[in-house]
């Protein structure tokens, strides 16, 4: 009993200096830097399927929800690209103002011809872009998306990334994030606050 008492005593006293390092550097990295984080802007500059260069300014007059994934991505981005297709059957007519965008985070397999297979299972309103890996970078730090290729065994990786839904408004701003796990019914009430 004594022994587990002591343990946790130690537990409490790491976990405090942990918290309080923590703490100390969080001050200091603001008094660093008083300058507010960079805004998302929701500019891009990227290739369509077709092969056309497009940017935000495409589609702008359009609610756009961008989603940034990957065809090889086992389970986030099915279920987001397949909510996003629920979504904008559930809104209907509503669905003409909403352009979803769906941007690669894996050009080196996700080429033109298997993001428009990929794409058709799921909504054929849902546009995929792709870019070189400079461009993807540059429009992962515009939105703040996080991602990260992490190799597995025989060559194989797979993209470790945020899996948030970006909202733009259709004069090109950012509006909000939404969370990835949004049942269709849920981002189509979202968007329907948004829309009207």
């Amino acid at each position: 009993m004594r022994s587990t008492l002591v343990r946790l005593l130690l537990t409490i006293a790491t976990l405090t200096t942990a918290f309080a390092t923590l703490l100390s550097a969080a001050g200091t990295a603001r008094a660093i830097s008083d300058s507010p984080p960079p805004r998302m802007t929701g500019h891009f500059v990227l290739t369509a399927l077709d092969g056309q260069v497009v940017t935000d300014s495409t589609y702008r007059g359009k609610w756009l929800l961008v989603f940034f994934g990957y065809t090889y991505c086992p389970d986030v981005c099915p279920t987001v690209l397949g909510e996003i297709g629920n979504a904008l059957s559930a809104l209907g007519p509503l669905a003409e103002s909403v352009q979803p965008i769906f941007i690669t985070v894996d050009p080196a397999r996700d080429t033109a011809a298997v993001l428009m297979q990929y794409l058709k299972s799921f909504d054929r309103r849902i546009v995929g872009l792709r870019g070189a890996p400079a461009q993807l970078e540059a429009v992962a730090k515009q939105y703040h998306v996080y991602y990260k290729v992490r190799s597995l065994d025989h060559g194989e990786y797979v993209v470790d990334h945020s899996a948030f839904i970006h909202v733009v408004d259709p004069q090109g701003r950012f509006v909000k994030l939404l969370n990835g796990d949004l049942s269709g019914h849920r981002l189509a009430d979202e968007l329907r606050k948004l829309v009207n």
